[in-house]
């Protein structure tokens, strides 16, 4: 298992969802109008990327792990679950106000998962699209308590504009929201524990409101945490880190002309933003465009990126 690996992506459909899955990143999507959510890489319970190229296809994540541990993950070949989890998401409408628990709180619900920290890099935002991160500066658990029976909660969130290219570093604990308008590149945590805590006073066709974890969302949420502002990158040699934490790292390259990634005994997984790559060794002739990702193994050592034209792409990888 020496080469990049492309895997099948799973497709959500919720009701905030809409078609710029397909119409933007170019999905095999059906005539529905509520796709939210293409799972790029999974591994998660019954949720799992299956490869689709080369002499392990057919496979899923998680037995590449079981069987191939040191040769995907080398030097981070001690995991029993690939850690991390990456989707696209289309917010035709807004999300609910939502928080998740950090590894300690989650290892204790049932059945255990493991903690959600996440980012997000904007690759699309409607004029006067919002991102809602962080709560105001001194809100306090009893505040925010008062404003979600009153049907309020916005007013305690912390709230900006977004531009395509911002990067928005969410650890557990943080309260956050998507609006309406955004198409989000997402990495986080191999988790799917959320805690709602708001719907915006949305019912359903039947007048009922969504099931909200209020007690469960006041309980995990870091109330000294404040506002959330876009990251600041750090320049680096040909490329920017835009977040750098204990559960991945998150770069920024720009490619003009041949670069390599790999042979630091440790697993890349590559989402081209713009321009068109190549990948030295990749089974799958077809060009890496936005909206179709890769995982480079830690054994495939040096792979040449060629870029086709001027490209960015995301570079994600555990420290």
């Amino acid at each position: 298992m020496n080469y990049p690996l492309r895997f099948e992506p799973i497709f959500r459909q919720y009701l905030w969802g809409g078609r710029r899955l397909g119409s933007m990143l170019g999905k095999p999507i059906g005539p529905e109008h509520d796709y939210a959510e293409s799972w790029e890489l999974v591994d998660h319970g019954t949720d799992q990327s299956i490869v689709l190229w080369g002499s392990v296809a057919g496979l899923s994540l998680s037995e590449l792990v079981t069987h191939h541990g040191p040769a995907l993950l080398g030097r981070h070949a001690t995991h029993r679950q690939f850690p991390l989890l990456f989707k696209f998401l289309d917010c035709n409408r807004t999300l609910s106000v939502q928080v998740h628990p950090d590894d300690q709180q989650a290892a204790l619900l049932d059945p255990p998962d493991l903690g959600k920290t996440e980012a997000w890099v904007v690759l699309a935002a409607d004029p006067g699209s919002k991102i809602y991160a962080g709560l105001k500066p001194e809100v306090t658990r009893e505040d925010l308590r008062a404003a979600i029976d009153a049907g309020t909660c916005d007013t305690c969130l912390h709230e900006f504009e977004p531009t395509v290219g911002d990067c928005v570093f969410i650890q557990a604990g943080t309260v956050h929201a998507l609006g309406a308008g955004l198409v989000i590149a997402e990495i986080q945590q191999a988790s799917d524990t959320t805690f709602r805590l708001f719907d915006w006073n949305r019912v359903d066709q039947h007048g009922r409101p969504r099931q909200l974890h209020i007690a469960q969302s006041l309980d995990v949420t870091d109330f000294a945490r404040g506002p959330v502002a876009p990251q600041r990158p750090t320049a680096l040699a040909g490329r920017e880190q835009l977040v750098e934490c204990d559960k991945f790292v998150l770069e920024r390259r720009t490619l003009d002309t041949v670069q390599t990634v790999g042979g630091d005994d440790r697993c890349h997984f590559l989402v081209p933003l713009s321009g068109a790559i190549t990948l030295s060794g990749d089974p799958c002739r077809e060009p890496l465009n936005l909206g179709t990702t890769c995982l480079v193994p830690a054994a495939a050592g040096e792979v040449e990126i060629r870029p086709l034209d001027a490209s960015v792409l995301l570079d994600i990888y555990l420290p």
